[in-house]
């Protein structure tokens, strides 16, 4: 099954799985308490949801017919375990089917740490004959070694070429990064330094055991503060919250002939998490920053929204899965869902952030 924009699916599967009419209500928030939200459709129509949190050292999951209500199929996925190399920390899972197997990536802290480190992030992978597990550890290591902590991870299935290619985000950790930015957290006596969170992409191999050749740097926060993009992927610094810039959370797809990457800034713990994307002519860029960014940000109802992905439901609804708060959930995060789609003009767009269950408003 290929991970893009306008998936490609049988008419059973979508008969099944949604009701292609009308345009459904999604009643957001919905009653899933994740973060790092993920949806696949899977091969018997259903949907089924991942994320992080729920499960201590793994990972839990939801079941839905219609992407309004979801049932908690328990823990699908656990680590820390005396074969697994995973610790703690165990975050963003995404799934995808390949060749008759259910396949997790996710991110956890690595239990090799000679260094004493605090973050060990690395990304891993899980193989089930079910998209609800139990899902074992491909491998006793994580997928590749880049020498520095890495989360986030996002796979694209190029049907084109038959190739496959790895996305993920280099942590922040011990990544202080010059800019105009950080020389004015410093003068005002904010931050000493900033550090940072780039993203990433490589090929992977088909089998998953490793990545093939060098990560490529394609997305990382504005050097300049009069670049168009700097002063919402800078609020963290500018309010005093966080003396970090992060570029995550990346979930890629492909409409058209053009490349669309999902990016996530800002604290994800706090109010002013956003989404913006950027575009490209090839899977491993070069990406250009959409001049309409943030596609995603808080109002006065939802914030925190961030670390999303994009369903195609049915051949006339696309809808954006992300995280959010509102002020009854607190420091909670909880699912939302939203339109997505394209304009004529190749503009990324979104009704969202919406809030419609009454119980959250």
């Amino acid at each position: 099954m290929k991970k893009v924009l306008f998936l490609s699916l049988a008419a059973a599967v979508l008969a099944a799985a949604c009701n292609t009419s009308r345009q459904v209500d999604y009643s957001n928030p919905l009653d899933v308490q994740f973060g790092d939200p993920y949806v696949l459709l899977a091969s018997d129509g259903y949907y089924y949801m991942y994320g992080t949190g729920g499960v201590k050292d793994g990972f839990g999951c939801y079941k839905s017919s219609d992407l309004v209500h979801w049932d908690y199929q328990g823990a699908v996925y656990r680590g820390n375990t005396p074969d697994s190399w995973a610790l703690d920390c165990f975050w963003a899972p995404e799934v995808y089917y390949r060749d008759g197997k259910y396949y997790m990536f996710f991110s956890s802290n690595w239990k090799v740490n000679p260094n004493n480190d605090l973050e060990v992030f690395r990304i891993g992978v899980a193989v089930s004959d079910s998209p609800t597990g139990p899902f074992e550890d491909l491998s006793d290591k994580p997928l590749f070694d880049p020498g520095y902590p890495i989360i986030d991870a996002d796979v694209y299935f190029d049907e084109q070429t038959g190739r496959a290619y790895l996305y993920y985000s280099r942590c922040c950790y011990k990544h202080p990064v010059r800019s105009q930015v950080a020389r004015w957290a410093r003068k005002r006596d904010l931050f000493k330094e900033i550090e940072e969170s780039w993203i990433y992409g490589v090929e992977i191999k088909p089998d998953f055991s490793g990545v093939k050749g060098r990560p490529k740097l394609l997305l990382r926060p504005p050097k300049r503060m009069s670049d168009p993009q700097a002063e919402w992927e800078s609020r963290s610094v500018t309010n005093g919250e966080a003396g970090r810039r992060w570029t995550e959370g990346s979930y890629t797809f492909r409409h058209g002939d053009t490349y669309y990457m999902l990016y996530s800034a800002n604290f994800f713990g706090g109010g002013d998490y956003a989404v913006g994307y950027a575009t490209s002519k090839k899977p491993l860029g070069r990406y250009r920053k959409s001049s309409f960014n943030p596609l995603l940000q808080k109002n006065s109802q939802v914030t925190g929204t961030g670390h999303c992905m994009a369903l195609k439901v049915d051949d006339d609804n696309t809808v954006i899965v992300y995280h959010g708060k509102t002020a009854k959930t607190g420091d909670a995060r909880l699912v939302f869902i939203d339109r997505l789609w394209v304009d004529a003009d190749g503009r990324l767009r979104t009704d969202g952030p919406t809030l419609r269950n009454p119980d959250y408003k």
